[in-house]
């Protein structure tokens, strides 16, 4: 995509305010910030079912760190993918905002709001973790905000440029299903127990066959640009073949941490395999159709379950 200039102009050529600030709302991706905040708050509520404590400061200023940083990564991925986002047909779910294409300002914008939020994340949790005025925030949610703000960073620019390389996929589903969960689990606790990361199994396991869904549609604009998702290098039978097998996992993975109770309490079990359902469908639907939609819904109905399940043990409506 050029670096040229908007379609819409204000005095003496320069784009008028309201375009940029809607093209950045846009850019951050709202909807996704939204569900990020889910995410954080299922590894919140597992630290607490697990019979941690901690001021609600924290959690506030955690969550406060985390948002700016995730719309940084979203301003990347919006930066790098402007050229398959401008060849794409944009679903609700894939092809990213649409808002550079749309509004025909420059892609720098992007780049240059990727830096701003990305700063802004940081400035938040230096002050929550510096002695000054009493620390909230420990080195452990410290450290993963910073792996999570670099490594989202590396999916989609320079020098490692994961999804061009095959690995997008799995930075995603580590990122999103893993990594930000802990990230909740740590600013309560302060660190990560093993337990807490095997908890977070049947969640990413959701997001890796949530990616292979939403990525379906932007395949052919993504080979265009030499963007190596497994979309672009699996035939349709063998992307079926791993969205059925991860939905399997997924939900197996559920049924044998219920045997742990140390580690999926029974409500919890439920909250998470129960919308898994929504997957059997979407197996059926699965490059058959165009626009992405039962992984996703499967996805956030995954994350609401299991949070309302961990806080109910937390609050003692039911036994953990």
């Amino acid at each position: 995509m050029s670096e040229t200039g908007p379609r819409h102009g204000g005095k003496d050529g320069e784009p008028e305010r309201r375009v940029v600030l809607v093209a950045l709302w846009q850019m951050s991706r709202p909807a996704q910030l939204a569900l990020i905040a889910l995410v954080y708050a299922l590894g919140v509520a597992m630290a607490f079912g697990r019979g941690a404590e901690a001021e609600a400061g924290a959690v506030v200023v955690g969550l406060a760190a985390l948002l700016p940083t995730a719309a940084s990564v979203h301003y990347a991925n919006e930066y790098a993918d402007a050229e398959t986002d401008a060849l794409t047909d944009r679903t609700p779910f894939s092809g990213g905002s649409g808002a550079l294409v749309e509004s025909g300002l420059p892609r720098s914008l992007a780049l240059h709001a990727a830096v701003a939020s990305g700063a802004v994340g940081v400035a938040l949790l230096i002050a929550g973790t510096a002695p000054v005025d009493g620390r909230v925030l420990g080195a452990v949610p410290a450290a993963v905000l910073v792996g999570i703000l670099l490594a989202g960073w590396q999916y989609s620019v320079r020098p490692l440029r994961l999804a061009w390389k095959g690995l997008g996929e799995v930075t995603n589903t580590v990122l999103g299903g893993v990594a930000l969960p802990l990230y909740g689990f740590s600013v309560v606790t302060g660190g990560v127990t093993v337990a807490a990361a095997l908890a977070t199994l049947p969640f990413a396991l959701v997001v890796f066959v949530n990616l292979l869904e939403t990525q379906w549609p932007d395949r052919r604009a993504d080979a265009a640009v030499g963007k190596r998702t497994l979309a672009t290098r699996w035939s349709a039978g063998r992307l079926r073949l791993a969205y059925g097998l991860g939905s399997l996992a997924a939900a197996g993975s559920a049924v044998a941490l219920a045997f742990l109770g140390a580690v999926f309490p029974l409500f919890v079990t439920l909250g998470t395999i129960l919308p898994m359902v929504g997957l059997v469908p979407g197996y059926y639907r699965f490059t058959r159709r165009e626009t992405p939609l039962p992984a996703v819904v499967t996805m956030v109905l995954v994350a609401a379950g299991s949070t309302v399940g961990w806080s109910l043990v937390a609050t003692g409506a039911v036994s953990g």
